[in-house]
């Protein structure tokens, strides 16, 4: 695959209009907001960042990679494993739920591409009972050739433009005020996929357990816009 065509497949994969519900979510970022832990451009802007340093990034983002390079190497079974591992790091229903709905949008994409290059992802992934959506990303980025640290990049980015498209709603912030969150972020995102490629698995962690909280919370609140 030559690399513009590898590049446009790339924004495809991280654009907002890929229809797999993501921006029905805030993961916890809602409550965070009901309880007035984020209350404005500052504290919505710290929330992110911290998740994304020590959550995303130390987790989330190592686990694509490690999908990455099994998809590569069509080691299936490694790959069966890592699923299985991140559906169990799911601290939360809500958690959970997310992460096996955006999979089974993102699995029956694949078929709707008709795409021959994603067949063998297709195949394999077809008869999971369930599948998390990092799982089924990793294979399409896989099978498309895009370079691994390119795509944990668009990975990270998608992530953080959604989250702060959460706050923009929810806070309310401003239109200008997401853009400095989001070249704030930007700016970070880099460092976290250089470190999350090259974390070994005994470093991976998981461990804010004041996000596993608002996303608990979340999940009986009272009025909300987004999906519990």
């Amino acid at each position: 695959m030559n690399p513009q065509l590898q590049i446009a497949r790339l924004l495809q994969l991280a654009s907002p209009a890929l229809p797999v519900g993501a921006y029905t979510y805030s993961q916890g970022l809602e409550w965070a907001v009901e309880a007035g832990i984020i209350r404005d451009e500052a504290t919505a802007g710290r929330w992110i960042a911290d998740l994304l340093d020590h959550g995303i990034g130390c987790f989330e983002a190592p686990l694509l990679a490690a999908l990455m390079a099994a998809w590569s190497a069509h080691d299936l079974a490694d790959v069966e494993c890592l699923n299985a591992e991140f559906l169990a790091s799911r601290e939360s229903a809500e958690l959970r739920a997310e992460t096996a709905q955006m999979g089974f949008s993102l699995r029956r994409l694949l078929r709707d591409l008709r795409d021959d290059n994603l067949a063998g992802v297709a195949q394999t992934v077809e008869a999971w009972p369930e599948v998390a959506f990092p799982t089924v990303w990793a294979g399409i980025a896989a099978a498309w050739q895009i370079d691994h640290e390119a795509a944990l990049t668009a990975y990270l980015w998608s992530w953080a433009e959604n989250q702060v498209m959460a706050a923009l709603k929810a806070v309310p912030l401003g239109q200008a005020a997401g853009q400095r969150l989001l070249a704030d972020l930007g700016a970070r995102i880099p460092a976290t996929a250089v470190n999350a490629e090259n974390r070994p698995k005994s470093a991976w962690s998981n461990f804010t357990p004041g996000f596993a909280i608002a996303c608990a919370r979340h999940e009986t609140q009272y009025s909300r816009l987004f999906r519990s």
